[in-house]
């Protein structure tokens, strides 16, 4: 099978990770008989230092005629130590979620064996814990509009916006995935408090009865469930929620994993998928090559999974990653006063593991 990947590395450690990842899914088209043609752009700051503009029109393009995105990171302290900033790399990723409408998040949460003992939770509080965050990607706080301040600059404000249609299409995609899973969704808002929230409630209820009544629908308010996935995350199946609330609850989960250095994601579009990473850029570990690879190689076995239905291939890379981290080759992250490896050591290791050659320790 042939398929045209577009890789948009970004920021910070993004083109680190992301070479990882690459080379992972040319190890996969070896080994299953596939061509993978990459093909590579600009985004974030490093677009703004050659186009003056974080989501030039030339990745846009390259997007579109694309199977699937591979993405690493956005983000750049030059910018971020710059409140008056006009342009931000961050707004390269809103623009881009926008434009190739990427409206819902998938981020898959479940611990791997061996790292039970590294996650700051007790092991008998996230073993067996197994979710998928479902998360609407493209309206509410990050897109309402009007935002801004007052003429005096003393008062900003943000708009909170959600149409029926915007919940339903990310409700439907909720509702399929549990559907293949334990059949539960649990809708996360704050319905006690916003009208956004109330009709959330109500469409995904309404939704349910129609089209999914076999899915066991319940209703949980945002600051219960932070806490719930710290202290039951094995009770959640799928957690559907919007935008912000699945950005904070999404990274939060990262700690049942022990690193969100090896939480990988999926944004469903209209047309074409993204798979990125979640951690962000991290400019502090940029250039130094000991950046946990594992989030953006998992990411890649999601893009096989889901854009090119590859379940096999998938399996493939998940379980080399899980080889790695049960030999302990792991970067700074995972290694818990032990040897730490560096990114391209690790990446190096899971590219042998998935081509079935005889790997040992560095």
């Amino acid at each position: 099978m042939k398929k045209n990947i577009a890789v948009l590395p970004g920021d910070g450690i993004g083109p680190e990770v992301i070479a990882q990842a690459v080379n992972t899914l040319k190890a996969i088209a070896q080994k299953f008989g596939h061509t993978f043609c990459f093909e590579y752009a600009e985004i974030g700051g490093c677009a703004i230092d050659k186009y003056g503009e974080p989501y030039p029109a030339a990745t846009h393009e390259l997007c579109m005629k694309s199977d699937a995105i591979l993405f690493g990171a956005i983000g750049d302290p030059k910018y971020d130590m710059d409140p008056q900033a006009k342009v931000r790399p961050e707004q390269g990723l809103l623009k881009m979620r926008k434009s190739l409408g990427l409206f819902a998040n998938l981020r898959p949460i479940r611990p791997f064996p061996a790292l039970l003992d590294r996650s700051p939770l007790k092991k008998e509080r996230i073993a067996g814990a197994d979710m998928m965050i479902v998360r609407e990607l493209t309206g509410g706080l990050y897109f309402g509009e009007p935002r801004g301040r007052n003429e005096s600059g003393t008062t900003a404000f943000d708009t909170c916006i959600y149409s029926k249609e915007e919940i339903s299409r990310v409700a439907v995609r909720a509702f399929e995935l549990a559907g293949l899973r334990k059949n539960h969704v649990t809708l996360v808002d704050k319905a006690n408090v916003l009208a956004t929230s109330r009709l959330w409630r109500e469409t995904v209820k309404a939704l349910r009865d129609e089209k999914y009544p076999q899915i066991k629908l319940d209703y949980m308010f945002v600051d219960n469930a932070a806490m719930q996935l710290v202290t039951a995350p094995g009770y959640f199946d799928v957690l559907l929620t919007e935008n912000l609330f699945g950005d904070i609850l999404s990274d939060e989960a990262g700690v049942i994993t022990g690193s969100i250095g090896l939480l990988p994601s999926a944004s469903a579009g209209e047309s074409v998928s993204l798979y990125e990473p979640i951690h962000g850029s991290y400019p502090q570990a940029a250039g130094k090559n000991t950046a946990n690879p594992v989030a953006a190689i998992l990411s890649g076995a999601m893009l096989l999974e889901y854009s090119f239905g590859m379940q096999k291939e998938a399996e493939a890379v998940t379980d080399a990653c899980a080889r790695a981290i049960e030999n302990g080759i792991v970067t700074e992250d995972l290694a818990a006063g032990g040897k730490a490896f560096s990114t391209s050591e690790v990446g190096e290791y899971i590219c042998k593991a998935v081509m079935g050659k005889q790997v040992t320790p560095f």
